[in-house]
């Protein structure tokens, strides 16, 4: 990522040094302009919703924190003492985060093979879904699951179901099957005068996961589901069994 085309980058550097941050604007195709609260990023645990405490509860040995963000999940981790690797794309998240005291703090792309471990946990909150893309991505992202997770090892992620947004009264749903995937979404970010890339985001329904996590060798169980249309999942790879 250049480091001057880091919208999110810049608002939680300008939170973390002032303690406020101008609208970090949120566009979507198709969709009216939204925001992404900026504070919310630096909230702690005991802010946090009801299922990303579940998931920090479910956290076992070495934690990769996916998508770190500020750093909020990995903190709350490391003070339960448990070993955090915490990464993201944005650099200037990165270096907010290590100032912040995450010990291990990597500008990486989840994909980016330069990268490698073996990680108890894999931990993706936030919906954490949204980095595989489309679903065509599916395959590679749980072939890159399978090389980074210790035997035993298992993903905790969360998303949601946007149905709710097309659905009528009378529960049909008023989606367009030539358009693809409803949860499909491919959206851009602003920071004051920074614009970044526009960029794929998954929002995937629990059957539809559990159809591709099945597909490519994990089994899906559903953990909770919160108020509004969100689960958590936790995705284990199927393990052979001799008879």
């Amino acid at each position: 990522m250049d480091k001057r085309n880091d919208p999110m980058g810049a608002a939680i550097r300008d939170f973390y040094e002032t303690g406020k941050a101008a609208r970090l604007r949120v566009f979507a195709t198709g969709f009216d302009e939204d925001e992404l609260p900026v504070a919310t990023l630096f909230r702690k645990e005991d802010d946090m919703p009801m299922l990303e405490k579940q998931a920090l509860s479910l956290c076992k040995g070495r934690v990769l924190d996916v998508g770190a963000g500020a750093g909020c999940h990995s903190l709350a981790l490391q003070a339960k003492g448990m070993q955090v690797t915490a990464i993201d794309i944005s650099p200037k998240s990165v270096e907010v985060m290590r100032q912040r005291g995450v010990k291990v703090a990597l500008e990486s792309d989840l994909y980016d093979e330069c990268f490698m471990g073996q990680y108890d946990t894999v931990l993706m909150l936030m919906n954490g879904s949204g980095i595989i893309g489309r679903l065509e991505g599916m395959p590679k992202f749980f072939h890159r699951m399978k090389q980074l997770l210790a035997p035993e090892g298992f993903i905790l992620m969360d998303s949601s179901d946007l149905r709710y947004i097309f659905e009528n009264e009378d529960g049909s749903l008023d989606i367009d099957l030539n358009d693809g995937y409803y949860g499909e979404m491919n959206y851009r970010m602003q920071y004051k005068g920074i614009k970044g890339e526009p960029f794929d985001w998954l929002y995937v329904d629990f059957s539809t996961l559990s159809y591709y996590a099945e597909q490519n060798g994990f089994v899906a169980e559903l953990v909770a589901e919160g108020e509004h249309y969100d689960y958590l999942v936790r995705l284990t790879p199927r393990r052979n069994t001799v008879l």
